[in-house]
């Protein structure tokens, strides 16, 4: 029995929903993407721990996605084990009046509604943001002026081994974009954030303004994985590339959108040879005529 069987029995034991050869175009906002050899969504920390445990145990590296929405996988596919953090960890309560604690896999857009159904305000500027809580960490995601740095109080997590731990919001080292979750490997399995009592009426409002904001601004008709680029200092990355006269620009089926020159979309079945093509056209061509290069923000795996 090869590692990769032994682990796909071992994770259907545990109580893992499991996958084999999962399509991860179907896993991923961008819709591109190979297969993975095998595709687990552990249903608790527990078995998160033990799956996380085995793969060291038998060597081999697995891939954490949440919710793909800052993805970009490989055509070639994942010769591994990739791991879904997803609705077996995605409780949500009240910890008291005004913190709340959620599952990692959480989606942004329901810890929200949670917040709305409580009278809490703060967390607005994440709705309509298509990424799991985990990943928001991760990444320290934020738009309209907010970030999660602004609402983090701490993190569970796992490390390599399977072992729990936790880091307060010091600890993280949240930057524009990083946290020491990118660094360090650790899987986020809890997210405790901070708002402050509100009137509902007032935070409905502003979540329907951001949301009819991104609504009116960005291709959500379209795959994409949201801001293909980072915002360079004293720049917007949208705007050098229209600047540019890159809007409309095309390489297979992956094109630098109409609407919002900051997003990269999956206009008619690209390839992820055809992003990352573009993405690299898209960069000279800003930085032949600015002197700026542009950094990727989406991940590309393996």
């Amino acid at each position: 029995m090869s590692r990769a069987e032994k682990l796909e029995v071992f994770a259907r034991e545990i109580g893992c929903r499991v996958t084999l050869g999962a399509p991860m175009s179907e896993y991923t906002t961008f819709k591109t993407g190979g297969n993975a050899a095998l595709l687990a969504e552990p249903q608790s920390e527990k078995a998160l721990s033990l799956l996380l445990a085995k793969c060291e145990e038998e060597n081999i590296k697995p891939y954490i996605i949440g919710n793909g929405s800052n993805l970009l996988v490989d055509d070639g596919g994942i010769d591994s084990v990739v791991i879904k953090i997803g609705d077996g960890l995605s409780d949500i309560r009240l910890v008291d009046e005004t913190t709340v604690e959620c599952g990692a896999g959480l989606s942004l857009s329901r810890l929200c509604r949670f917040a709305l159904e409580k009278g809490l305000s703060g967390i607005e500027f994440a709705f309509g943001i298509p990424g799991s809580c985990g990943g928001a960490v991760f990444m320290n995601a934020g738009a309209y002026g907010g970030e999660m740095k602004d609402v983090l109080v701490s993190c569970r997590h796992l490390d390599k081994k399977g072992n729990p731990g936790e880091l307060s919001l010091e600890e993280m080292a949240l930057g524009y974009r990083k946290s020491i979750y990118r660094e360090n490997g650790y899987v986020v399995t809890m997210v405790r954030v901070r708002l402050r009592k509100g009137d509902r009426e007032e935070i409905r409002a502003k979540m329907e303004d951001y949301l009819g904001r991104r609504k009116s601004k960005q291709p959500l008709e379209l795959p994409s994985a949201g801001s293909t680029f980072k915002r360079p200092e004293g720049h917007f990355a949208g705007a050098l590339i229209e600047q540019c006269g890159l809007k409309g620009l095309r390489v297979g089926g992956a094109q630098v959108n109409d609407k919002h020159a900051g997003f990269i979309v999956n206009n008619a079945n690209a390839t992820s040879a055809d992003v990352v093509a573009l993405i690299k056209l898209v960069q000279q061509k800003v930085f032949d005529e600015t002197g700026i290069m542009l950094e990727p923000e989406v991940i590309k795996i393996p």
